[in-house]
């Protein structure tokens, strides 16, 4: 178990000393994800291709007795909604069960030309649409903590994979929260880059304006390696943005350099009090520590999360129209092109897909356009100059991830609203296409570690690892 909680650098030294081979490596996680199928967070696992990198991988250490990268021959998950040539991309969804990707999203293509051993793809809410886990074709996940609870979504599977120790890092995907709220329900490290910092090529859009791929990871160390391999612009990728990507390592602790910004409007008084006692006392141990705190304003920021839902939905509509049964579908017989439409998207899609599809299509009909989805994005606009402003006095925001803890599976199954309020802190970063992270604090409650996020500015994600490692010292 001790070789599981190992930094990626410290397993690669358990290499260089020939402690460990890479082929060890791959059979340990293949044993505790097999040893732990009942948690449900992996959709497909390639067992023989992780073999043969494996091997490979020995080889060229022992011919060269050098790494050629801290990533090399280190097992990595994969959400499934992120393309890996010649393997499944199913989203978690009926629709594309049986559907192989012809080539790998430009992400997992930078983590293998660094010599990382993608071992397998993790469930996920369908589409992405969710913050539980539970709306999956292939069911839901299982919090690795306490398995009657749910692990967050929609990087549920990656979230968990990575809490349950099945792999040292995840890929995973963030469009209002769903790499960050996981990360906090499974207590580890969840990363949510800025908007054009990583290539979405490969990622099968859910709102295109709002996803990003990024990093589930056991500590800070490895989220910084990780995101160094996968940023920077990409030519199949116009939303990417050509901005120098500095080196993320060394890690150094800035605690003391910068200004951070905490905002009452993130404290709501409907959340948790073991929660908000928990940030007081957290805050009171960042003053003796030199942090300079101070209290900023963000009022539009309450407004986010019915902002999100109308311009999520309705991008969601929009982009879900490709899945008509011709290019891709269930093969279902029918008297014409109109029952083949009916019947793919009636039998394919789960119960929350067709929700946001219907609310997203009536978001964007005729007549109703401006008053919905033009007010969302002019939302969506506000919420981004408030973050401006706030940032002319502070350098972080200090903000929580999630007003409660961990629920029950099938607590909220039935109360969509409540299900939908999950996300209302990690939403406002999001629509301002900041980078953010979640990292787990040194208090539990009910044996659940309890995380805070930093939302740093544009391309800021040097400062907040910093700030992290920081953090994680003390």
């Amino acid at each position: 178990m001790e070789l599981l909680r190992l930094k990626i650098s410290q397993i690669q030294e358990k290499i260089k000393k020939g402690e460990l081979t890479y082929s060890n490596l791959i059979e340990i996680f293949l044993r505790r994800i097999e040893e732990n199928k009942d948690l449900n967070c992996f959709i497909s696992i390639f067992k023989e291709k992780a073999r043969e990198k494996a091997a490979f991988c020995d080889k060229e250490f022992k011919e060269k007795r050098a790494i050629k990268s801290l990533l090399f021959g280190i097992p990595i998950a994969v959400k499934d909604n992120i393309a890996y040539e010649n393997e499944k991309l199913t989203c978690a969804s009926k629709i594309l069960e049986n559907f192989i990707s012809p080539y790998s999203a430009t992400a997992v293509k930078r983590l293998e030309e660094k010599g990382a051993i993608i071992i397998g793809k993790t469930n996920l809410d369908e589409f992405a649409m969710g913050s539980s886990n539970e709306f999956s074709y292939f069911g839901p996940v299982l919090n690795p903590i306490n398995k009657e609870y749910v692990p967050g979504g929609s990087s549920g599977g990656s979230a968990c994979a990575v809490g349950g120790n099945l792999v040292p890092v995840a890929l995973g995907s963030d469009t209002g929260g769903s790499i960050r709220q996981p990360a906090a329900f499974c207590g580890v490290y969840g990363l949510k880059p800025t908007y054009g910092r990583v290539s979405r090529f490969g990622l099968v859009a859910f709102a295109s304006s709002l996803d990003v791929i990024g990093v589930i990871a056991r500590n800070v160390e490895d989220c910084a390696l990780v995101l160094q391999a996968i940023s920077g612009v990409d030519e199949n990728d116009a939303t990417t943005v050509n901005y120098p990507v500095p080196d993320y390592l060394p890690l150094k602790n800035n605690l003391k350099n910068l200004k951070v910004g905490i905002s009452k409007d993130f404290f709501l008084k409907e959340m948790d009090e073991r929660l908000i006692k928990i940030y007081e006392e957290f805050f009171k141990e960042l003053q003796k520590n030199g942090v300079k705190l101070r209290e900023i304003s963000l009022p539009t920021i309450k407004y986010g999360i019915y902002a999100y839902h109308l311009i999520a939905t309705c991008e969601a509509s929009s982009n879900l129209a490709r899945y008509d049964g011709l290019r891709y579908g269930l093969n279902l017989t029918a008297k014409d092109i109109d029952e083949i439409y009916l019947k793919t998207r009636s039998e394919g899609f789960g119960q929350e897909v067709k929700r946001r599809i219907v609310l997203g299509t009536y978001g964007l009909s005729k007549g109703y356009y401006e008053e919905y989805y033009a007010q969302g994005l002019a939302v969506k606009r506000m919420i981004y100059e408030d973050f401006q402003k706030a940032f002319e006095e502070v350098d972080i925001i200090l903000a929580p991830v999630s007003p409660t803890l961990p629920f029950k599976l099938g607590e909220r199954l039935t109360d969509p609203i409540m299900m939908y309020l999950s996300d209302i802190f990690t939403v406002p970063a999001s629509l301002a296409g900041l980078p953010a992270l979640a990292l787990p604090l040194k208090e539990k409650i009910d044996n659940f570690p309890i995380s805070i996020q930093l939302i740093g500015r544009h391309f800021w994600e040097k400062e907040l690892l910093d700030f992290a490692y920081g953090i994680e010292e003390l």
